[in-house]
């Protein structure tokens, strides 16, 4: 391949990438927007209904510490390591193993809610936003 061939083709699979990056987080945005529709009107509901809403903790990487945090909320999963707080923000609830965090806590920052919890892990990990919505319901 020539110089001037290797140089095109690198730059043809660069514009290739990055459009396909687009793509995704478009795909992101949109699954993110339409999980975001199904929290607000879970909201809806539960405030009037129930379940009430609860303090949550957040748990260190290796499952044995257990944190305080300034969250109030509904846990999505039983684990309890994935939740939304009364405003509607995601948070997954997984921190660092802290000495400091035993004693001051921690507070987690809120990600874009996904449309599937557990998208990409282990078979019977993953769970529907809204499969995880109707459950908290039905307590």
């Amino acid at each position: 391949m020539s110089d001037e061939k290797a140089a095109r083709w690198r730059e043809e699979r660069r514009a290739a990438a990055e459009a396909h990056g687009e793509l995704l987080a478009n795909r992101q945005r949109a699954e993110s927007a339409q999980a975001q529709e199904q929290i607000d009107a879970f909201l809806r509901r539960a405030l009037k209904v129930g379940p009430s809403p609860q303090p949550l903790t957040a748990t260190s990487y290796d499952g044995r510490a257990r944190y305080r945090t300034p969250l109030v909320g509904w846990y999505l999963r039983r684990d309890e390591t994935v939740a939304i707080d009364t405003d509607g923000k995601f948070y997954v609830l997984t921190t660092p193993s802290s000495l400091a965090a035993r004693f001051r806590g921690v507070t987690p920052a809120p990600s874009a809610p996904p449309l599937v919890i557990g998208a990409g892990g282990k078979d019977g990990e993953s769970l529907d936003m809204s499969e995880a919505l109707a459950r908290v319901l039905a307590r």
